[in-house]
């Protein structure tokens, strides 16, 4: 005999139809399009194969997004929101020397290289990648994103340049953006061959870079 849908428990989120709660939907549709855009990016996403990845209707969509602009701007900011939490207690902070804090910063962002290759790369980043000129207000919040997130290390790096003296012709602020920057660029050559280890090799090299930047390796080194 066939169970009554009526009277079985709906699962947690959902109401006795199995749909998602009106609260859930929202978190359910931004999920899915972080996983999206990490799979395919921005632009081959649909608004129908996003509802069908969360298991919305289309009206649930537009309920909580305007547009698929709209969603593309809350996506960034969910992004920071949960990256930045993500951030705020890794281990990185706990060195008291500043550029050992930098390092393990390095090295942290290191280690979050696992896995398939949707699984590491950035939701900003991609999308700035793709709409940087097309879509103002998405970009915008890629960028907020981003910079927003190197302007947590400029602390450090500051504090490490007055510690050990170093005379440059830079500021914390572009050297906290060259982080981001080679970051970036090893996600897009693990993209564009579709192999992880090049995004690894160059957050190793950005290691390297800052260890000779301030004085701390000779001419050679051997990674962890």
């Amino acid at each position: 005999m066939a169970e009554d849908s009526t009277t079985r428990p709906a699962p947690d989120g959902a109401d006795q139809a199995g749909r998602p709660a009106r609260g859930q939907a929202r978190s359910r549709i931004l999920d899915a399009a972080r996983a999206m855009i990490r799979e395919k990016g921005y632009s081959a996403m649909t608004v129908d194969d996003l509802c069908a990845r969360a298991g919305v209707t289309k009206g649930a969509f537009f309920h909580h997004f305007k547009s698929k602009e709209d969603l593309g701007v809350a996506a960034a900011q969910d992004w920071s929101q949960m990256t930045g939490a993500l951030f705020e207690q890794a281990p990185y902070h706990a060195p008291e020397d500043p550029l050992e804090r930098v390092l393990a910063y390095i090295r942290f962002r290191r280690d979050l290289v696992a896995g398939p290759i949707p699984e590491f790369t950035c939701v900003v980043g991609t999308m700035a990648q793709e709409i940087h000129d097309s879509l103002p207000a998405v970009r915008d919040a890629c960028r907020d994103s981003i910079f927003g997130h190197a302007e947590t290390l400029e602390a450090d790096i500051q504090a490490a340049i007055d510690k050990y003296g170093i005379r440059a012709p830079f500021d914390a602020k572009s050297l906290a953006l060259h982080t981001q920057a080679v970051i970036q660029g090893g996600f897009i050559l693990a993209k564009a061959d579709q192999d992880p280890a090049l995004a690894v090799q160059s957050v190793d090299h950005l290691e390297y870079y800052f260890k000779l930047l301030f004085g701390k390796e000779g001419k050679t080194w051997t990674p962890r």
